[in-house]
């Protein structure tokens, strides 16, 4: 029995010689440990704090008894959904139930329930009234306050009101976990933990006293009758999503008022290595190898974290709600050590494919003063323009590949997690474009300008349709000079809020001149914590309230998907329907410049 990792199994505890656990950690992946998942992430923490703790992965929801398998342990339990949200993991945009499930062995659909982190609070809260239940991860952190979800197309109050949890952690969680478990161990009770940066709770509405200097959103009454409301909470509860200056946001929910207290710290350099330097054996449990392993670890294995955060800001992301906008960084020497790591693992050949992080060009704050006095409340970095206090210095990232390509071993180093151009354009000497191309891309970059019409560009908070056109030529010129047949490869999203049908064709036509067919099209998913999702549910433009065009019936989404792979006959009838209604019948015909005949 490898007892290397933490334990899943009755006879895995019985083997550490453990005649009880600490913590029992449920999730809604499989176990994989490596330190792109966040149960490992967490469960090795705690381990290496000396506390015992077992991972319940995917347990049968259905039957309360289930959730008591590996006992009853003896500081609380720790609930997390997964790495995704569980809604996002069974369907697509389309609504439809997805054919796989990445993180469960064997790709099986139907191993979790939907709205997981709910529904197994709820299931060991029966089991155990009186245990402390805790909650995180990615489903957590993005639904702890009134949230609109897509799926089932309707308003949820936080999440902590619906679980009934006792306390949510949000962000990446590292710090508090440490601070929760301590507590814990010591005896405390959960209202001991009330001032925890980095976490939420929720009181009875006849019980909350009012906190001073606290700023409170909308409720979730007033959201429900006027859903412009939704869009001035979300701008609000964003202003205060800075561990510096931020403020503790209230939200009255339906029976209780939900308090987040300001988001964690970030993680010094030595708190992140310590992090990834813990002794994860980078494998799905051997129990799942027969079962076809778990895919989600192959899009990863050989792959190093080298940074966390973001100050890009796009709008249809969430990941400054979740790991915040301050970059926080790993040394060279932590990224090294994991380097030389993956050369004995398993499997490996050779490449490294990717050192990077949420933008891999991001490996230090935005500017210095964010670190002293916060990010910006009312500007960011980026968008509409690079902010003049903007470090753009690529000289520590650009260092940090050659060391890794550098190892014995390493053939090739990938940078696949995704480039900032706008702000790799900002680089003072054009060294970085140009080692990029010589070493780090094979073929193919794939960038992500998502959109191609100015107007939707300022919604998505991406920069301008020209700053893309001057990275295309760059690119080509880069590569022209150096004798290197390489291409972009763009991302584009359909639909998104803003997004009208003459954007559309815009975008089809841009696509005809540079001669590029999207083989996937990704339309626009409202998912939980994002500026988008404020948009598309309120129907306004977050910074005026002026209503604001959304794609939102079948029909119309489908034509904008259609008009990115024009050239697909499958969807002809869409296209000429589209350019019928948009008042553009001159593409169709057999003109160079049609898009269909």
């Amino acid at each position: 029995m490898d007892t290397a990792f933490i334990p899943i199994t009755p006879e895995e505890i019985i083997a550490k010689g453990w005649g009880s656990i600490d913590f029992l950690f449920v999730s809604g992946d499989a176990y994989v440990d490596h330190p792109s998942f966040a149960p490992a992430i967490i469960c090795r923490i705690l381990e290496a704090r000396g506390y015992k703790v077992a991972i319940l992965s995917q347990p049968d929801w259905h039957k309360v008894e289930d959730f008591a398998v590996l006992g009853k342990p003896n500081y609380g339990v720790l609930v997390c959904g997964g790495n995704l949200d569980s809604m996002l993991c069974h369907y697509t945009a389309a609504k439809k139930s997805r054919k796989d499930d990445k993180y469960t062995p064997g790709g099986v659909i139907g191993r979790r329930p939907d709205h997981a982190t709910v529904v197994y609070a709820k299931a060991i809260r029966k089991l155990w009234p009186n245990m402390p239940v805790v909650i995180g991860g990615i489903e957590a952190s993005l639904r702890r306050l009134v949230h609109y979800d897509y799926w089932e197309n309707r308003l949820f109050p936080s999440i902590l009101e619906d679980s009934d949890a006792d306390l949510l952690i949000y962000g990446m969680g590292e710090k508090q976990i440490m601070e929760v478990a301590d507590y814990l161990a010591g005896g405390a009770g959960m209202d001991d933990m009330h001032y925890i940066p980095g976490t939420a709770y929720a009181v009875d509405k006849e019980r909350y006293v009012a906190i001073d200097g606290a700023v409170e959103l909308p409720s979730y009454a007033e959201i429900v009758k006027d859903r412009v409301k939704f869009a001035k909470a979300f701008k609000e509860h964003y202003g205060e999503l800075d561990p510096i200056r931020g403020r503790i946001v209230v939200q009255r929910g339906i029976k209780k008022v939900v308090v987040q207290n300001p988001p964690a710290l970030p993680l010094t350099t030595a708190e992140m290595d310590w992090v990834y330097d813990l002794p994860y054996c980078r494998s799905c449990h051997p129990s799942y190898r027969t079962l076809g392993g778990v895919k989600a670890l192959e899009e990863v294995q050989f792959s190093i974290i080298s940074s966390r955060g973001c100050f890009g800001s796009c709008s249809f992301c969430a990941i400054h709600a979740h790991q915040g906008r301050i970059i926080q960084n790993r040394s060279h020497a932590s990224i090294l050590r994991e380097a030389k790591l993956l050369t004995a693992v398993p499997g490996f050949k050779g490449y490294i494919h990717d050192v990077g992080g949420p933008t891999a060009n991001f490996r230090h704050p935005a500017c210095a003063k964010q670190l002293k006095v916060g990010t910006c409340r009312d500007r960011q970095c980026l968008f509409p323009v690079p902010c003049p206090n903007l470090d753009a210095d690529h000289s520590d990232y650009l260092q940090l590949l050659r060391e890794v390509r550098a190892i014995p071993g390493i053939k090739k180093v990938f940078v696949r997690s995704g480039i900032r151009y706008d702000y790799l354009l900002r680089d003072k000497d054009g060294a970085f474009l140009q080692e990029l191309c010589k070493y780090h891309v094979s073929g193919q970059l794939k960038i992500a300008p998502e959109h191609v019409s100015d107007r939707v560009l300022k919604y998505m908070g991406k920069p301008g349709k020209n700053v893309y056109l001057e990275f295309m030529r760059k690119f080509a010129d880069t590569n022209r000079r150096m004798g290197l047949p390489q291409y972009l490869v763009p991302y584009f999203i359909s639909s998104h809020p803003g997004c009208k049908l003459q954007d559309a064709i815009e975008l089809a036509e841009f696509l005809r001149d540079i001669w590029h067919q999207p083989q996937q099209v990704q339309d626009f998913i409202p998912t939980p914590g994002s500026a988008s999702t404020a948009m598309y549910y309120s129907g306004v433009d977050l910074d005026t309230l002026k209503p604001l065009y959304v794609a939102r019936s079948p029909r119309d989404k489908a034509m904008q998907r259609a008009l990115m792979q024009y050239k697909n006959p499958r969807n002809y009838a869409l296209v000429v329907q589209a350019l019928r209604q948009a008042g553009r019948m001159d593409l169709v015909g057999k003109g160079r410049r049609c898009l269909v005949k």
